[in-house]
């Protein structure tokens, strides 16, 4: 029994070990061409290719890399790089390496993969990836714009804009066997897709929206297993968008208008005798606006009539014969590009969490979570009935739901029942922002099981876990998590449920670096780098909304300073270079605006539009029924932001190429600091300014203080938070940005702690104690006026979730090797804090740090990606008190140990899991 016993554990390990990689290393994984995966319809024409490295090695690095692009799968598995073959190249770099192969050229297919050489030996290939290049010149484009550019008898394009969905369809033969086939389009404002009956991809609300004056996105997709062979239709439904915009003939000087919905479309058949086809819009097509879809608008919600639904619309039998030909339409004014961010998807479902009876056959239901997406609905009734869903974030105190903060928006859907057995429906082409919804008009008794919560955003990975021993911690960061997804649409927008939902460049500057810890927001912000950069004025101003739907230049170094920070960030967490270079000159030129116009003779930036944008009022009642909308201009922060962007323009202009620059501003920021400091501080309080804790805080963190006056400051800065706020915030929009990181880079993270953990006004767990599950636009959000109150923002988050991750849980790039090559990893242990768990998928790989603290001990598990390192801190009470796994830390070869220093220990590891313990 033995002897079969041993056979058996024999070949079982035999199994394991011809499995396992050689040397403990795969092949590369997690292709990705322009940190997309496989994308299709590409337009950058020296794309950057990533891989990741797995290994159950330590301190495992890449030494060389060896790429192969083919034009055909049969090449590529042949080793055959016709396209592009790299040879062996002695580099670590493993993300976003430069394509430098043959040109690339409208529509070309092309695979490739990978395999490197490691300190601890060689990989195999990887699996193929792909990626396809786009129509790159106007002339690949045949098609033609179409649609009908006016209203319909039944639309109403008054202020409303109750404007209704057209349907455009076509049907083709396609006699032979194809081979693969692809569909390059443009549906504004947004389109749904159909090919034989049958919906394409499923994005919603596509696509991506843009100043359509200046740039449009275009979808491609895959269409191959779609076609038939023989006949085939095409169908396509528009809605408005922002192209015809939400509201019509209000405020032209501010509200830009488009036009009416229109199609691009261009399908392009290669058959397998090697003949193309291509079908295209033309006036062949044919086209309908009275179908069911009545009216769309983001603000005001979408009515359907369940009656007027037109089976088989989008199939070759369908009899078209009450159609009209379709009108040849002018082109939009914006230049062609492919999306490189994803389209949104229906992310989540959430089933709601009761409902109650009103009276006068009203009902509310509840979700149970503030949530932006759509209302799923199953009814069952008599042709005719209408069910009204109006959504609302909070309920009145009559149990109703509050739709005073929504403004002019009327947030309802309408659904005509078609009579016909259980009908299930869901709106196309509208958002809401929502946690209840009055139900009116439904046939019998609702129950929740009548309804679902479809939650929308764009469709992109969550990247980073965040869990303490605290609960409020955790809650807090789960609200933010709601808020930061709920508000991605294909841009960053400032609220998904009110008449504005618009790209505040303010609301980002900080809060895109703290999202990028929880969601992939790499491509998103990259594609917004360029919506600020196509909304800059000839003379180099900058507005502060991009797109710049809201004609709204007001000057101020803040909120237009936004475009310089977003691009810093992609450079910080990505390693992503290239915002920086493209959009060097542009954040030049606005700079040198701002300076030309508003800087004086001691150099002092004068104009500002918000000041320390929504500052909490002194306590709770105060600003009882108070509207937030109050600008209070300050030319020290306009100074203090451009002493800052002159050393991100340092740094920029080193990689732009740009070498005379650095010197130009390091002596600009020179002069502008003796200017600050002899303006604005004030030797009597120790302090600047007006001596807010805003005003401190800049000065501090943004190195204005001269060095023997720092401590002085910051003593100032605890005074205000400990004795004048009783341990709380005073900040609004800007200093929140800047409160928490640099409380703890200056000895005092145990006050940021109790500012992040408090229970009382101001403050995040102030919402949470008064039932947030999102972040509110106002520290005072229960209290005051409804006209700027939103409860689901993100402006308020300030540096916060940066804080959690780079402070609490010790995950941070190290700015001098980006994108997480390096990390810097020292976390900060408070008391009352026994446990801290977070991980983020960095470019390189998944960085975990698990952390547990009692009275006398630290335990510190560490996961760090293969082809990175780290510089850890280790919190101890010596250095012998350590010990990695059953090693001293001394006696370890995995570790190096570089110095002890207050109570800490730094040491330089490389890729591993490792397992800390030390004396406290």
């Amino acid at each position: 029994m033995n002897t079969i016993c041993q056979k058996i554990t024999f070949i079982f390990n035999l199994i394991i070990l011809v499995s396992l990689p050689a040397f403990g290393i795969s092949e590369p994984v997690e292709l990705r061409c322009e940190m997309i995966e496989n994308p299709v319809g590409i337009d950058v024409k020296n794309p950057g290719l990533s891989w990741k490295i797995i290994s159950d090695k330590r301190s495992v690095y890449q030494i060389s890399y060896h790429i192969l692009v083919a034009s055909s799968v049969e090449k590529l598995d042949n080793n055959i790089g016709d396209l592009w073959d790299s040879g062996d190249v002695k580099s670590d770099q493993s993300h976003l390496v430069q394509y430098n192969g043959a040109e690339l050229k409208s529509r070309k297919d092309c695979y490739w993969k990978v395999k490197v050489i490691t300190n601890k030996g060689e990989s195999e290939w990887s699996e193929t990836a792909y990626w396809s290049m786009g129509l790159l010149h106007y002339k690949d484009w045949y098609a033609r714009w179409i649609g009908f550019d006016y209203a319909f008898p039944w639309d109403d394009d008054s202020f409303h804009s109750r404007l209704s969905a057209r349907y455009l369809r076509k049907v083709f033969k396609a006699d032979k066997p194809v081979k693969q086939a692809k569909v390059y389009l443009m549906g504004l404002g947004m389109y749904e897709l159909y090919f034989n009956g049958n919906r394409i991809g499923n994005q919603v609300l596509a696509p991506a929206p843009t100043d359509y004056h200046e740039n449009i996105k275009y979808n491609v997709f895959d269409v191959t297993s779609a076609l038939n062979e023989g006949e085939n239709a095409v169908g396509v439904i528009l809605g408005n968008g922002r192209y015809h915009t939400m509201r019509q003939h209000y405020k032209p000087y501010k509200i830009k208008n488009f036009g009416f919905p229109k199609l691009l479309l261009q399908l392009e058949i290669e058959y397998a005798d090697g003949s193309k086809q291509i079908i295209k819009t033309d006036n062949s097509w044919k086209g309908t606006a009275n179908g069911p879809l009545i009216t769309n608008n983001e603000y005001d919600g979408e009515e359907y009539d369940a009656r007027k639904e037109m089976p088989g619309w989008n199939t070759v039998n369908f009899i078209d014969s009450s159609w009209i030909q379709v009108d040849y339409v002018d082109q939009p004014d914006g230049k062609y590009e492919a999306q490189m961010n994803p389209n949104m998807k229906v992310m989540e479902t959430i089933k709601p969490v009761g409902i109650t009876n009103l009276s006068g056959g009203k009902y509310i239901l509840d979700m149970g979570q503030n949530m932006v997406g759509w209302l799923k609905i199953k009814v069952e009734g008599n042709a005719g009935e209408k069910v009204k869903l109006r959504f609302a974030e909070i309920l009145n105190d009559k149990g109703g739901i509050a739709t005073e903060n929504l403004r002019d928006a009327m947030c309802t859907d309408i659904y005509t029942l078609k009579g016909n057995g259980i009908e299930e429906w869901a709106p196309r082409f509208v958002y809401h922002g929502f946690r209840y919804v009055e139900i009116a008009g439904f046939p019998g008794v609702p129950t929740v099981d009548n309804f679902i919560g479809e939650v929308v955003y764009d469709a992109i990975p969550q990247t980073g876990s965040f869990t303490t021993s605290n609960s409020l911690i955790n809650k807090i960061y789960k609200n933010a998590t709601w808020s930061i997804k709920g508000n991605y649409k294909g841009m960053p927008v400032d609220c998904p449920q009110r008449n504005e939902r618009q790209p505040w460049l303010g609301d980002r500057s900080t809060g895109c670096y703290g999202e990028s810890f929880v969601y992939d927001n790499s491509t998103l912000y990259a594609k917004w780098v360029d919506d600020i950069g196509y909304a800059q004025k000839s003379d180099g101003t900058i507005p502060d909304v991009a797109p710049a739907f809201w004609r709204y230049y007001s000057d101020n170094m803040t909120w237009p300073g936004t475009y310089l920070m977003v691009a810093d960030m992609l450079y910080r967490q990505y390693g992503d270079t290239e915002p920086l270079k493209t959009h060097y000159a542009s954040m030049k030129s606005w700079l040198d605006y701002m300076k030309d116009r508003y800087m004086t003779e001691d150099y002092i930036l004068t104009k500002d539009s918000y000041g320390d944008w929504c500052v909490p009022p002194a306590t709770i009642e105060e600003g009882r029924g108070k509207s937030a909308n109050v600008k209070h201009p300050s030319k020290l922060i306009s100074t203090a932001y451009y002493y800052y962007y002159s050393g991100l323009m340092q740094r920029f202009a080193r990689i732009a190429g740009c070498d005379d620059d650095v010197e130009y501003y390091a002596n600009l920021a020179e002069k502008i600091k003796a200017g600050f400091n002899q303006v604005f501080f004030r030797e009597d309080q120790m302090g600047y300014g007006d001596n807010t804790l805003t005003d401190n805080l800049l000065a501090l963190q943004f190195g204005l203080v001269p060095e023997n006056k720092r401590d002085d400051v910051l003593n100032t800065i605890v005074t205000i938070i400990q004795v004048k706020n009783d341990g709380h915030l005073s900040t609004g929009l800007i200093g929140t940005q800047w409160l928490m990181r640099t409380l703890s880079e200056n000895g005092r993270s145990d006050l940021a702690y109790r500012i992040a953990t408090n229970k009382t006004y101001p403050g995040w767990g102030y919402m949470v104690e008064n039932g947030a599950t999102t972040i509110w636009e106002l520290w005072n959000g229960n209290t005051a006026a409804a006209n700027m109150n939103s409860y689901n923002h993100v402006m308020m988050l300030g540096d916060l979730i940066i804080w959690f991750y780079e402070n609490l849980a010790g995950i941070k790039s190290d700015p001098e090797d980006p994108g997480f090559k390096n990390i810097i990893m020292k976390p900060e242990l408070q008391d009352g804090l026994d446990h801290v768990n977070a991980s983020y998928e960095s470019p390189y790989g998944k960085i975990k740090s698990n952390w547990t603290r009692s009275k006398q001990k630290f335990t510190w598990n560490i996961t760090v990606p293969a082809n990175s390192g780290a510089r850890i801190y280790v919190p101890a009470k010596s250095l012998n008190s350590i010990k990695e796994g059953k090693d001293k830390i001394t006696e370890n070869k995995d570790v190096k140990v570089v110095e002890f220093k207050d109570n800490r220990v730094l040491l330089e590891i490389g890729s591993g899991e490792y397992r800390f313990e030390s004396k406290l």
